[in-house]
């Protein structure tokens, strides 16, 4: 499969269950809280070579990355900064609150964000992705919300235009077949 049909498999079927505003917003600030959530136990937990600490958040972002970059070069590299300020900010909230507090926060990010993301599916009237599949629904979330950063600051407009007519094929057909 081409990268470019494995990109726009992607985007339509997240994206189709993903199109009302408020459900976007949501997931904007759901999913990097989410993320949030799962990082800041991963930084607790590192190694060291030659004197250069690496965290296992720094092992699990990589692998984000590295996945995003057989979608997308340009979201990828966006992904990245994203994902480094988040472990830049993990790093600090571990530190600052050490002990529990630290292991609440995570607990309350990560809970609240997924909270968050019902309620948006809930007004959006669509059933989470993270039901059907979770594991690519958390594959596929945080690449999304970089996606959508794109979209909200008006970038690669061609490459929306085309999800949403497939959307629009897909549940056309959808109704054609019923």
């Amino acid at each position: 499969m081409k990268t470019e049909g494995k990109l726009m498999d992607m985007l339509t079927g997240y994206a189709s269950a993903h199109q009302h505003p408020f459900n976007i917003f949501v997931h904007m600030i759901g999913i990097p809280t989410i993320m949030l959530g799962v990082i800041i136990p991963l930084t607790k937990v590192g190694f060291e070579v030659n004197e250069f600490r690496f965290l296992l958040a720094h092992v699990v972002m990589l692998g984000f990355f590295l996945f995003y970059l057989t979608l997308d070069v340009i979201f990828a590299v966006a992904f990245a900064v994203g994902a480094w300020l988040l472990v830049k900010l993990a790093v600090v909230i571990g530190v600052a609150y050490p002990g529990n507090a630290s292991w609440m926060i995570a607990a309350g990010c990560f809970f609240g964000g997924y909270a968050a993301q019902f309620v948006g599916h809930a007004v959006e009237k669509s059933m989470p992705v993270l039901v059907k599949h979770p594991i690519q629904a958390n594959l596929a979330a945080p690449f999304f919300t970089v996606v959508e950063a794109f979209k909200l600051v008006g970038l690669r407009e061609g490459l929306f235009d085309a999800v949403q007519r497939q959307i629009t094929e897909r549940r056309e057909q959808a109704v054609a077949t019923d």
